[in-house]
């Protein structure tokens, strides 16, 4: 569709790729809450006495949620619409994290019967149990069932965005839109320790879910006044209007009403798509899980240490925003359709987490090196992740678009729970074991320092020991896992197939 209107063209457009990054900030911020509280000798893991095991399978469980979510959020935000599919994630998404301040309270209940307490009274009550095992296990369960809830609005975050984008970006542009409004991952999570961790210090991690909980039912009021489809939408002008349509006319060969949900599994692009995702997305949320662990083993055991180095991390994964724009420039001076100009962009950027093979060999002369190793890398992912959410909409109509992003985030989120669990299970392995009131437990630092003695010894990997090991081996796993796989995405979808018949 040529523009031929001479009308000064407004760009609303913009102001709904706000919304969205704010949406995402937000949805990074409530991930980002149990991550930030759970070290330190007063942090969440020690109050309910959980192993790093404990944690990872909080975490993965997570991911899985998220994952079998993500494989019906797409549909559903398709069959809700964009604007009522985005109320409803974030509603639900916004109740979950609220949920997560009353479990203290709710295992204390469960183990004692003392429901109506307040959140001081509660721990005092945990404090005085003895049973420090079956704390962990109660506490485990409802901390994953409040998991489950924000998993559930959580996974219809980017299917609502990519439509919105979809249906308010001409093709050319998505990527670039997507880098901005995926850049509030980023943002969100640089953000959160600077407002999480000094909240959960000073008035205690529960208050610190609720507060950050209510910013997506403040946000929900901005897009119910501002979001409306562009051809229906007063503030976008007609000169707008065509730029965004411009492309339209391939995308409207189809005239199914829907994607046949099954049906978009027989296409390549489909699996091509859902392997990047499975190859990479554990990756990003292992940093987000993981991090504020991984600074005690530099040394950093105080909260209050991490704030300035998670910042930093943080401040140079902003520089994926530059990411997005690369495919546009590859396209201006080449000529390369939008697929191609994607696919060479993200070989670039699958280069760059290699750097993360540097983290524990260079960590050992400063924890600054591994923050800005581990940034880099982080800023890759971002890249990566806007370049390949925008493969899609390359390749399938828009009707099918948060359907395959379902799909995608499904496969993403299972490759999530893979590593998140693993690692768990890895860095408890790592410590050695020692014997505590007749069980094999894991070695702490507490029980090492009481003169417990090994009973299996640490683990030892080239050159590294403990849990430097168990991070190093999973450094490796990240840094290749990218270039991994771009090859299978290239070798299942070596040019752009646009899809017709779905």
């Amino acid at each position: 569709m040529a523009i031929l209107n001479n009308q000064k063209m407004t760009n609303y457009r913009w102001v709904i790729c706000a919304l969205l990054f704010f949406a995402t900030t937000i949805n990074y911020l409530d991930r980002q809450v149990l991550s930030l509280l759970v070290p330190g000798d007063h942090g969440i893991q020690a109050e309910f006495h959980w192993s790093d095991d404990t944690y990872g399978t909080i975490a993965g469980y997570f991911s899985l949620f998220y994952a079998v979510c993500m494989l019906f959020a797409g549909r559903f935000v398709d069959w809700m619409k964009t604007r009522k599919g985005f109320l409803w994630a974030i509603g639900i998404w916004s109740v979950g994290a609220c949920l997560h301040a009353y479990c203290g309270i709710a295992t204390a209940g469960v183990m004692t019967g003392n429901w109506f307490v307040s959140f001081a009274r509660s721990k005092e009550i945990l404090q005085g149990i003895s049973a420090t095992t079956l704390v962990a296990s109660t506490s485990m369960g409802l901390f994953m069932f409040a998991r489950a809830i924000l998993a559930l609005g959580e996974s219809g975050n980017f299917p609502a965005a990519i439509k919105a984008t979809a249906e308010y970006f001409p093709r050319k542009d998505r990527a670039y839109a997507t880098s901005i409004f995926n850049s509030g991952a980023t943002v969100g999570a640089m953000v959160a320790p600077v407002c999480i961790i000094p909240l959960g210090i000073s008035v205690g991690w529960e208050w610190a879910f609720l507060l950050i909980g209510t910013l997506g039912f403040i946000w929900m009021g901005f897009w119910v006044f501002f979001y409306k489809k562009p051809e229906e939408n007063p503030r976008v002008n007609q000169t707008e209007l065509e730029y965004i349509l411009s492309d339209k006319e391939p995308e409207q060969v189809v005239v199914k009403e829907k994607a046949p949900f099954l049906q978009c599994f027989k296409y390549k692009q489909t699996w091509s798509f859902a392997f990047g995702k499975f190859m990479t997305d554990g990756v990003w949320w292992f940093l987000l899980f993981w991090l504020p662990k991984y600074l005690e083993v530099c040394g950093l055991t105080d909260p209050k240490t991490h704030i300035l180095p998670l910042t930093v991390l943080y401040a140079i994964v902003m520089l994926s925003l530059y990411g997005g724009k690369l495919p546009t420039i590859i396209i201006n001076k080449t000529g390369k359709d939008p697929y191609a100009a994607r696919m060479q962009a993200m070989l670039i950027f699958a280069f760059f987490p290699l750097f993360a093979l540097l983290a524990q060999p260079l960590g050992q002369y400063s924890y600054w090196i591994p923050v800005v190793v581990l940034g880099i890398a982080g800023a890759a992912h971002q890249s990566w992740s806007a370049n390949i959410f925008s493969t899609i909409g390359d390749m399938f109509p828009k009707k099918a678009i948060a359907t395959i992003t379902g799909i995608g985030g499904m496969a993403g989120g299972i490759g999530s729970f893979i590593i998140q669990k693993g690692a768990g299970k890895l860095f408890t392995y790592s410590s050695g074991t020692t014997m505590l009131d007749g069980k094999e437990v894991e070695m702490t630092k507490n029980l090492l320092s009481a003169g417990a003695e090994f009973v299996r010894q640490p683990l030892s990997f080239l050159g590294f020991e403990s849990k430097s090991a168990g991070y190093f081996i999973v450094f490796c796993v990240c840094a290749v896992a990218y270039l991994i796989g771009w090859v299978v995405m290239k070798a299942l979808v070596p040019k752009r197939q646009e899809i017709t018949d779905l």
